[in-house]
C-alpha cells in the first residue's frame, strides 16, 4: 500500500480539535483511512457492524470487485484461471506462493503434496467417537483440529519451514478426512489415498471406491470436480476466512485455525448456500409446481426465498456462475441427466430467474451455488457434504491468507472494540434489601 497525497480530517460539531488522518491507496480497489490513532487522539472508537466498512489487514492474495462481478486470484480473474489454468494444484501453488508454478515447479508441488495425503492410523478411532448419523462437518472440525496432535513438528508458527509443511499436509489431507467423514457415514470401510491418481481424482477414488468395486475414473466428472475446487479456492476476508486470520492473531497451531474455519463455514449464512438451494429444489417438487413458488417468492409476506440466486457480494453477475453453469450442462450430458426429473426443474427455474423481470431487475441471477449444488448432486455426493467439499476447496485460501498474516510485520492480536449499552457501574445491594 501506498501513502496518498490527500488526507481524511475528522472534525466535531463541538468543537473538539480535528483530527488529520492518511489515507492508504492499494494496487486496485477502494482506499482506506487509517485510524488506528483515533482512539488514542479522540478517545472514541469507529461503529461498523459486521465489519463491513473496516479493512482489518492488507492482503495480495484475493481481489473481488462486486459491482463489476470480478474475481481475481493474485490477479488472475477466475475465468482465465478455470477455463486456462490448469488443475486445482495449480490454484493451490498460485494461491500460496504468488505466481503459477513453471513444469518443474509443478511436478515437484504435486509429488509434494501426494506424498502426504494418508493420514495416522490412529485417526480412524477418532471416527469412532462420532455417531454415524453426525453432520460431516461436526466430524471435520474435530479431525482437523486433532491433526495438531499428530504433526508436532510443524507447529512453531513463527517457523517459514513449519508453516510450508503445515499447509502441505492440509490441503493433502483434507480430501482424505473429508472422504472419511463420508466413508464413516455410511458405514463403509475407509479407503486409502492412490498416488497415481490426480488430486480430484483421488478423492473421488477415496469416496466411491469399495473392496469390492474400485472407482473408474470419468475425466469429465474429474474436470468437473476440479473446476468446483478452483472455483471455492478464496474468496477476500470473508467470514471464515477473518475467523482464521482472528484465530491465528493469538498464535494458535494451523490446524486449530483451520478447524475454526470450517466451524464458521458450516454456519447457514455462509458455506450451506448450495445445500440450501437443493432442499429448495426438492421441496418445489415437480415443474408443475414452479409458478405457484415463483408467486410466493415475488410475496412478501410469505417467507419464500430464491435460494441459489443472487450475492452479498456480487452485484452483478457471480463470475464463478457462467463457468459452474457451463460445468453443469457437460456433466448432465456425460451421466446422461438430463431428463431427471430434479435437473429438469432446475433447468427450468434457471430460465425463469434469467428472464423473469422481477429477478433480472434485482440482478438475481443464479449463483455459483445453485451449480455446484447440481453437480455435486449428479457426481454422487450426498447433500450433507456439499459444506465439506467447499471446506476441502477453501484449505487453501485459509492456509494462504494465514500465512501472510503470520508474516505481516503490522499484524496485532485481534481485538475487536464494541458499543456498550448495557448497565452502567452500581453496586451490589445487601442481601436483606434484595
Amino acid at each position: 500500500m501506498t501513502n496518498s497525497e490527500t488526507k481524511a480530517t475528522l472534525s466535531f460539531s463541538d468543537g473538539s480539535p480535528a483530527l488529520e488522518m492518511p489515507i492508504y491507496k492499494g494496487s486496485i480497489g477502494p482506499d482506506v483511512i487509517d485510524i488506528r490513532k483515533l482512539y488514542g487522539s479522540t478517545g472514541m472508537f469507529t461503529y461498523d457492524p459486521g465489519f463491513m466498512s473496516t479493512a482489518a489487514c492488507n492482503s495480495s492474495i484475493t481481489y473481488i470487485d462486486g459491482d463489476k462481478g470480478e474475481l481475481l486470484y493474485r490477479g488472475y480473474p477466475i475465468e482465465q484461471l478455470a477455463v486456462n489454468g490448469g488443475d486445482f494444484l495449480e490454484t493451490c501453488y498460485l494461491l500460496l506462493n504468488g505466481e503459477l508454478p513453471n513444469a518443474a515447479q509443478k511436478t515437484e508441488f504435486v509429488a509434494t503434496v501426494t506424498n502426504h495425503t494418508m493420514v495416522h492410523e490412529q485417526m480412524q478411532f477418532f471416527f469412532r467417537g462420532f455417531r454415524r448419523d453426525a453432520h460431516p462437518m461436526s466430524v471435520l472440525v474435530g479431525t482437523v483440529g486433532a491433526l495438531a496432535s499428530f504433526y508436532h513438528d510443524s507447529l512453531d508458527i513463527n517457523d517459514p519451514h513449519h508453516r510450508e509443511v503445515s499447509a502441505i499436509r492440509l490441503i493433502a489431507k483434507m480430501p482424505t478426512l473429508v472422504a472419511m467423514a463420508y466413508k464413516y457415514s455410511i458405514g463403509q470401510p475407509f479407503v486409502y489415498p492412490r498416488n497415481d491418481l490426480s488430486y480430484s481424482a483421488n478423492f473421488m477414488h477415496m469416496m466411491f471406491s469399495t473392496p469390492c468395486a474400485p472407482y473408474k475414473t470419468n475425466e469429465v466428472l474429474v474436470r468437473a470436480l476440479d473446476r468446483i475446487l478452483i472455483l471455492h479456492a478464496d474468496h477476500e476476508q470473508n467470514a471464515s476466512t477473518s475467523t482464521v486470520r482472528l484465530a491465528g492473531s493469538s498464535g494458535a497451531n494451523p490446524f486449530a485455525c483451520i478447524a475454526a474455519g470450517i466451524a464458521c463455514l458450516w454456519g447457514p449464512a455462509h458455506g450451506g448456500a448450495n445445500e440450501a438451494a437443493l432442499s429448495m429444489l426438492e421441496e418445489i417438487g415437480s415443474v408443475d409446481n414452479i409458478p405457484t413458488f415463483i408467486a410466493q417468492v415475488k410475496d412478501k409476506n410469505s417467507g419464500v426465498k430464491l435460494m441459489g440466486f443472487g450475492h452479498r457480494v456480487y452485484k452483478n453477475y457471480d463470475p464463478r456462475a457462467k463457468l459452474m453453469r457451463e460445468t453443469c450442462y457437460e456433466v448432465l450430458q456425460e451421466l446422461g441427466l438430463q431428463d431427471d426429473p430434479l435437473f429438469k426443474l432446475a433447468m427450468a427455474l434457471e430460465k425463469i430467474a434469467l428472464e423473469d423481470e422481477y429477478f433480472v431487475s434485482r440482478k438475481l441471477y443464479p449463483n455459483v451455488d445453485f451449480y455446484s449444488g447440481i453437480v455435486q448432486r449428479a457426481l454422487g455426493i450426498p447433500t450433507a457434504l456439499f459444506t465439506g467439499i467447499f471446506a476441502l476447496a477453501r484449505t487453501v485460501g485459509w492456509i494462504a491468507q494465514w500465512k501472510e498474516m503470520i508474516s505481516d510485520p503490522e499484524q496485532k492480536i485481534g481485538r475487536p472494540r464494541q458499543l456498550f449499552v448495557g448497565a452502567a457501574k452500581r453496586d451490589v445491594p445487601a442481601i436483606d434489601k434484595r
